[in-house]
């Protein structure tokens, strides 16, 4: 079944690519998530006039990306998002957010998969590597600023991506804990099965009794047992 993606969705597509999954995939989980749309002739239609548009603004030479390079140098993308105590969003910002953002702030198409970052899932300034051109790159400053408030100094940021990594350690832990109970008892309970009984003398013979007959050895060839010889007796004649 083929729909357009609405989101970026791990291991399918990007916002905006139109994509063929399993029509259960589609109806179970990207349709009614709002993940996907589907894929009707008018949509498709639609959102190809505007790629073609933004392709316009697309650098075509050296020369080209060169100029937009000095612009995007100067430029600063900034993404006000919701976090949590310790910095780590509820979401991300991924390629397609960026080239969205450049797009409606500087009328630029870039190309989302030649910007040469993850997803970002923690607030914080980043500085991202994008590819323009063959051999012409540019690095674009990007705020992740929690929503409502300012970024902290990089020196809280970094307490607060430790204090983080300290809390995944800990339930890791806690779970390789748990793991390792479960297959402890799991040995206890194995070692406390009653054992088969040991057989008896008598019930030992009674099985060697019942086991199949010895064969006999090829090797000697069995001789059958000799007859005795008839003695012709005598009979008088009178």
């Amino acid at each position: 079944m083929e729909v357009i993606l609405l989101k970026d969705v791990d291991k399918v597509g990007l916002r905006g690519e139109v994509v063929n999954v399993a029509r259960g995939y589609a109806r179970n989980f990207l349709l009614p998530r709002k993940l996907a749309e589907p894929a009707t002739t008018g949509r498709v239609t639609e959102l190809k006039k505007i790629e073609d548009q933004r392709a316009r603004n697309e650098a075509r030479t050296v020369e080209q990306a060169n100029q937009i390079a000095d612009v995007l140098r100067q430029a600063e993308l900034s993404f006000d998002v919701k976090s949590g105590p310790t910095g780590a969003l509820f979401g991300s910002v991924t390629t397609t957010d960026i080239a969205d953002r450049i797009w409606a702030d500087h009328k630029i198409r870039v190309d989302r998969k030649k910007i040469e970052t993850d997803s970002i899932r923690r607030i914080g300034r980043y500085s991202v590597p994008i590819q323009l051109f063959e051999n012409v790159t540019v690095e674009v400053k990007t705020l992740v600023v929690p929503e409502g408030g300012e970024l902290p100094p990089e020196e809280e940021l970094a307490a607060m991506e430790a204090a983080e990594a300290e809390v995944q350690a800990a339930a890791q832990a806690e779970a390789e804990a748990h793991r390792a109970e479960a297959e402890a008892a799991l040995e206890v309970e194995l070692e406390d099965e009653p054992e088969a009984p040991a057989q008896t003398p008598a019930e030992a013979a009674a099985e060697q009794d019942d086991g199949p007959e010895a064969e006999a050895d090829p090797a000697e060839p069995e001789v059958a047992p000799e007859q005795p010889e008839e003695i012709e007796q005598e009979t008088e004649q009178p």
